[in-house]
């Protein structure tokens, strides 16, 4: 097989520009655990990977024409290309509790999805290195205050410290897409457990932004009514507060 068809309903854009695969399959600083590179293509990153992880690197594809082209380029691979769709995947199972990093060149259209999924397995997550659309890489990596700051970025920023690497144009894959693309990479905080019920201060982050023009006091007024709290982050809006700030703000509607 010569190459592999990129297709519009998996999102693939496939790399092509070698300094970008370097750079991007450098970025990982991780040296323990596993590393699970999500959608691997025509192996533009796994080249890069495969000397320094030997091993320990872990391939999962969806695209029932990348297995073959993939386990014929990296033979020495084969017992550890999943052939699957990487947000049904069980990962506590399959590597049995060891400590992992995930890198790829991330499809669009799931990307938030994979970064929700690297939440809920934080306590195992050492690192997070993916390319995404560069709209998305600047919201996950957004401070307070800025107008990109939103959900995501409160959800990632409380588990990872982030960290926005380098703008990717649209001529460095086949086929180009119609945006441009930015490389991040997200670190593990020393804990992967919050103050607050995590539950509800998810619930706290998403209400506080589905009426972030509205002050606190008003967008989460159904949490607040009944409770006696006196805190002036009420009379702020949701881009205001840190992932710290809705960490206590939750504590205060869960005690009031």
């Amino acid at each position: 097989m010569d190459k592999v068809r990129p297709k519009k309903r998996l999102g693939q854009h496939f790399l092509k520009d070698e300094n970008i695969a370097m750079k991007t399959a450098e970025a990982i600083s991780a040296r323990e655990g596993i590393l699970l590179e999500i959608g691997p293509g025509m192996g533009a990153l796994t080249k890069h990977l495969i000397d320094k992880w030997g091993e320990k690197l872990w391939l999962v594809e969806i695209d029932d024409e990348s297995i073959p082209y993939i386990t014929a380029s990296f033979p020495q691979l084969k017992e550890r290309i999943i052939h699957a769709d990487f947000l049904t995947l069980d990962l506590e199972t399959m590597f049995k509790g060891e400590k992992f990093s995930i890198i790829g060149n991330f499809p669009y259209n799931i990307s938030s999805q994979i970064l929700f999924k690297a939440i809920d397995y934080r306590s195992t997550v050492i690192e997070v290195v993916g390319m995404f659309q560069k709209e998305v890489a600047k919201r996950i990596c957004s401070p307070p205050g800025n107008r990109d700051y939103g959900i995501l970025s409160v959800l990632v920023q409380a588990y990872f410290t982030t960290e926005y690497l380098f703008d990717v144009p649209p001529t460095v894959f086949t086929p180009p897409p119609a945006v441009n693309s930015g490389v991040i990479k997200l670190v593990r905080k020393g804990s992967s457990v919050l103050e607050c019920d995590e539950e509800f201060f998810r619930k706290v982050v998403k209400m506080a932004f589905n009426q972030r023009r509205k002050k606190l006091s008003n967008a989460l007024s159904v949490l607040i009514a009944g409770r006696d709290i006196d805190s002036s982050m009420f009379d702020k809006r949701a881009e205001q507060l840190s992932w710290k700030d809705f960490v206590e703000l939750s504590l205060l509607l869960e005690n009031a």
